[in-house]
């Protein structure tokens, strides 16, 4: 088929839409049985190149659906209508271990679509597309209002829905590595939630005094999102990851000032001392340092630096106290931290002491430590710098790519129907008009 014969129309629908939507897209006008590539790339805000693709062949109109057609090859294979977002990687030639994140959630993620004749697996900057679409990929909808938040020493970040509210309230936190990070929390307050992204780790107020922050810290976040006139202060939850699991689980149980109507903990462990400070709980965890392994990549391989999950209550949060319903997300090949083994012992904990009600697990095969939003890119591993050694080095973090694609589509929606159930007020008109409304 020569070029010039060819008018081939390539159509993505929405091409504006939010990070954990889905698109349509389609190729059409082109000959029956004709095979061609649907291209993917991306330029990261850190300069890297992202790019995926997969093969496909035209049926007998001349047109591909990639949301019905199967791929028959390329960076994903089979039906997968999404597989052009969440098997990015980086282009042939780029650095090792690097990871895509969005960190200025204010401008979208931009990714061009684009159809090359024939299967390719390479050269398609050498190649001139036969059709392309620029795509926005966004954390952040219209109307959405983001507040940056310094009052009593913070370093956060605010994210309100549209309208006047009230609206309930989920402080977010991230892990280990530290900074502010806020397109999870952004995203949330596309679905109705008030979201305070927090930095617990590297704050301003750390970097000017040399210390970590204490337990008062995060109840001040809290505090802070409590008492906001456009947040409904009797329905906050905690959601962390990773590290802020630690916190959330500490926070949920023992604080006398944060008192949540439910908690997330994504890839995290009860595992720490409980009457720790937070510098405390990490020295804690770097004890068991000689457990640490390196694969044959040179990988680090932190999981066992809390196994065997330890028998002395004195090293683990007493969820058997906990007094509000609890979601924990895991992936069963999470290389970084012991997340599973960690829940199954909270979820025995919590049977022994008989609020096992409040315990809700999402325990995914082949998924690993970064469930992140939908169709983030899997990073099986990446450079990562510990905010306790300051020493970059690529952890190991777990995962099948398609499985942990899967697992962070799946988490993500029941996180939001986890979240909508817990602090929508059956006993607020208002909220539970909002609740019906964001769940559409």
């Amino acid at each position: 088929m020569e070029r010039k014969q060819c008018c081939v129309k390539l159509s993505v629908q929405p091409s504006r839409g939010l990070m954990d939507e889905k698109f349509i897209v389609r190729v059409q006008s082109v000959p029956p049985g004709f095979n061609l590539t649907v291209h993917a790339l991306h330029h990261c805000e850190d300069g890297h190149s992202w790019e995926a693709y997969g093969h496909y062949t035209a049926d007998a109109t001349g047109t591909v659906n990639v949301s019905e057609d199967p791929s028959l090859g390329g960076t994903y294979s089979g039906v997968e209508p999404m597989g052009l977002l969440w098997s990015l990687r980086p282009v042939p030639g780029s650095k090792t271990g690097l990871r895509m994140r969005k960190m200025n959630v204010q401008t979208p993620m931009e990714v061009t679509l684009s159809v090359y004749q024939g299967h390719m697996t390479e050269g398609f900057v050498d190649q001139v597309p036969l059709a392309s679409v620029l795509v926005e990929r966004w954390y952040i909808a219209p109307g959405i209002r983001r507040i940056p938040v310094t009052e009593g020493g913070l370093t956060a970040t605010l994210f309100l829905p549209p309208g006047p509210g009230p609206f309930p309230g989920v402080l977010d936190l991230w892990g280990g590595g530290g900074n502010l990070v806020e397109y999870r929390s952004a995203l949330f307050a596309c679905h109705g939630l008030a979201s305070l992204a927090l930095d617990y780790l590297t704050p301003k107020i750390t970097k000017e005094t040399g210390k970590m922050v204490d337990n008062e810290y995060i109840e001040t976040a809290y505090r802070v999102l409590q008492q906001h006139p456009q947040v409904l202060g009797s329905s906050i939850a905690m959601l962390g990851l990773s590290f802020g699991t630690s916190v959330t689980l500490k926070m949920a149980v023992y604080s006398e000032v944060i008192k949540l109507r439910c908690a997330v903990c994504i890839s995290g462990s009860h595992v720490q001392p409980v009457d720790g400070s937070l510098e405390q709980i990490m020295d804690f965890f770097h004890k068991n340092a000689a457990n640490i392994r390196i694969d044959e990549k040179n990988q680090v391989i932190i999981r066992d630096l809390l196994l065997p999950i330890p028998t002395d209550p004195s090293f683990k949060v007493d969820v058997g106290r906990l007094q509000c319903p609890l979601l924990l997300v895991v992936g069963e090949d999470d290389q970084n931290w012991p997340a599973y083994e960690s829940a199954m012992d909270m979820k025995e904990m919590m049977e022994r002491a008989g609020n096992s009600h409040l315990l809700t697990v999402l325990s995914y095969p082949n998924a690993g430590h970064l469930i992140e939003p939908p169709y983030t890119p899997h990073a099986r591993a990446s450079n990562f710098i510990p905010i306790n050694t300051r020493q970059k080095m690529v952890h190991l973090w777990g995962g099948e790519m398609v499985a942990h694609s899967r697992a962070q589509e799946d988490a993500w929606k029941k996180m939001l129907v986890f979240l909508r159930e817990n602090l929508y007020s059956i006993r607020n008109p208002l909220l539970t008009s909002l609740s019906n409304l964001h769940s559409k």
